[in-house]
């Protein structure tokens, strides 16, 4: 069977530096790392053992930002709790613990462990102890010290677990940060979750940084779900595909801008398309007036009618199926 995670993305974090901050128990030799290799084979990514005792992990994180430069900074649990420290660099915080010691204590960490992962240093087991708690309890104190205004708008996301049994700090990072996004998954990240969660926001910040502007495509959501609220056939294998190559918007009607139509639809696509949909749904009753290079639409809903972009009625005898909309954009190349 094919691997659908199997995949590479070249144009992504090109020639750039990534400094990928493990988890609790972890390395730099977990299989995320792995992974973000092989996913981003155009991007280096550095992954250091991180000391169990945390004043030398930061210290060690500091050296490691003043040396490397990363362009990129992604940290996961713990991991996410120290990349909130390392101020002045584009983030990715995936269920940061930012209450370390507390979620140690609270779940038997006290004691005797084992490393998940192999270590550079071929240490295998460790022991955590009540004073060693007390200072994962300690440095927790110093973050969202420094935070400015332009890291709480636009160089920080903090990406959640809907289903983290371990990891509780949504609210916490949204007191300080605008990006607080929610995604499909528990406290460990695996290959789902970065294909369809990291990975797209790996491509707005590398987007923002080289100041690129991909073309737009509207989707009338009726083009993505059927009269029943059930996704149509190949909608999100062709939402992924064109998440390659353009920036993608999904678009309801909103003749009354009805409280409940609205929370309905942001609920649907929050949990069909879910992270690449976060600020990226628009309500209007006027969809001639939005701006854009493309406009997905079904026939039914009269919607393309004068669209100043190129227009696509879904369903028509031209794009019966998102498989003939697939192939028409495969033949554009990305323009």
């Amino acid at each position: 069977m094919e691997n659908q995670y199997a995949v590479q993305f070249p144009n992504i974090m090109e020639g750039k530096k990534i400094l990928y901050v493990h988890g609790f128990a972890s390395s730099g030799q977990s299989g995320t790392v792995l992974k973000l290799r092989e996913m981003l084979p155009s991007a280096s990514i550095v992954a250091p053992d991180l000391p169990l005792h945390p004043e030398e992990a930061v210290d060690l994180l500091h050296t490691t930002c003043q040396e490397e430069k990363p362009d990129l900074i992604i940290g996961t649990s713990m991991g996410g709790m120290y990349a909130e420290m390392l101020y002045g660099y584009d983030r990715i915080l995936v269920n940061p613990a930012f209450q370390m010691g507390e979620t140690m204590g609270k779940h038997g960490h006290i004691g005797k462990n084992t490393f998940l992962n192999p270590r550079q240093d071929g240490v295998q087991d460790f022991i955590v102890t009540k004073a060693m708690v007390e200072e994962y309890k300690d440095i927790t104190t110093r973050c969202f010290a420094h935070v400015t205004e332009e890291e709480a708008k636009e160089r920080v996301y903090g990406l959640f677990g809907d289903e983290d049994p371990l990891v509780h700090t949504y609210g916490l990072f949204a007191q300080h940060y605008r990006n607080a996004i929610s995604f499909h998954g528990e406290h460990r990240m695996n290959d789902k979750v970065l294909l369809h969660s990291v990975i797209p926001v790996i491509r707005w910040i590398d987007d923002r940084q080289q100041q690129r502007e991909r073309p737009i495509i509207y989707i009338g959501i009726n083009a993505l779900r059927n009269e029943r609220g059930e996704q149509r056939p190949s909608a999100m294998k062709a939402l992924r595909y064109l998440l390659e190559f353009y920036s993608i918007y999904i678009v309801a009607n909103a003749p009354s801008c009805s409280p409940t139509y609205m929370q309905e639809v942001m609920l649907w696509v929050q949990d069909i398309v879910n992270v690449p949909a976060w600020n990226h749904i628009v309500f209007t009753n006027r969809k001639d007036l939005i701006y854009g290079d493309y406009l997905i639409d079904p026939l039914t809903d009269a919607g393309t009618s004068g669209f100043m972009g190129t227009a696509i009625d879904f369903g028509s005898d031209t794009f019966k199926t998102w498989d003939d909309i697939i192939e028409y954009f495969s033949r554009l190349g990305g323009q």
